[in-house]
């Protein structure tokens, strides 16, 4: 493998750092929204799972209980 010298390194960095686009304010805001009603979408999916399995064990118990 080649060495670079420490300038050739600096140069080769500053250049791969200027290729990096930064998301705007309002990307942030909108991927930030999004990630919260996913999560909040989510929770009642598994809240909601959870409602039915645990009536459907409750079910089984009290029949064979």
């Amino acid at each position: 493998m080649a060495r670079t010298n420490p300038l050739q390194f600096i140069q080769q960095t500053r250049a791969e750092v200027s290729k990096i686009v930064w998301p705007t304010r309002r990307e942030v805001l909108l991927t930030t929204v999004m990630v919260f009603i996913m999560a909040t979408l989510t929770a009642m999916f598994f809240a909601l799972v959870d409602v039915l399995i645990r009536n459907g064990l409750q079910a089984v118990l009290n029949v064979f209980g």
